[in-house]
């Protein structure tokens, strides 16, 4: 990957925007009150698993409504970012970047979806010094990514999920050969 800036600060400058797709505009929309309610409902689940992922559909299926509310439950009521992500991904089909999802989804504002793009970005930008390809996350790896994404939001005034965004925007502009090869 060719690098065209000098640090990542100047990436993010070059490549913020607050653009959001339709769809994914729509889905924060009906998830707006998840927080405040305190728990994820089945269609709501499935909803955010489909947008992360089809892929595993028939594993979010597995998940009962009462699995689905009992762990949202406790992880809209702890601040312990190890605990969400630990408890999100003892659902069925439901690893790190679903899990960032979850999160993202229901806080734009606090989180950003964990992804091999924006991973490969801040590796290129010495900003993580772990796993050059942004895959097989573990939960080391997700506090330091959503540390180094409110890092970020802090410093330019936006939402963890704008800099997610603008991150990926840069690596699909610089990205050579196959994603996932």
């Amino acid at each position: 990957m060719k690098k065209k800036y000098k640090n990542i600060t100047e990436v993010i400058k070059h490549h913020l925007a607050n653009n959001e797709e339709e769809k994914t505009t729509q889905l924060i929309k009906e998830l707006r009150n998840v927080k405040k309610k305190g728990y994820l409902t089945k269609d709501e689940f499935i909803k955010i698993g489909m947008w992360k992922s089809g892929r595993n559909k028939k594993h979010y299926l597995e998940n009962s409504d009462e699995e689905i509310k009992s762990i949202s439950e406790k992880v809209f009521s702890t601040n312990l970012e190890e605990i969400r992500i630990e408890l999100l991904t003892s659902l069925h089909g439901i690893k790190i970047p679903t899990a960032s999802a979850i999160l993202t989804l229901t806080d734009p504002k606090n989180y950003g979806v964990i992804d091999i793009r924006v991973w490969q970005i801040l590796y290129a930008y010495n900003e993580v010094g772990v796993k050059p390809e942004g895959k097989n996350f573990d939960v080391d790896d997700w506090t330091n990514y959503i540390q180094k994404l409110r890092y970020f939001a802090k410093e330019f005034s936006v939402s963890a999920r704008n800099i997610e965004k603008a991150l990926f925007d840069y690596h699909r502009s610089v990205q050579e050969g196959n994603l996932y090869s």
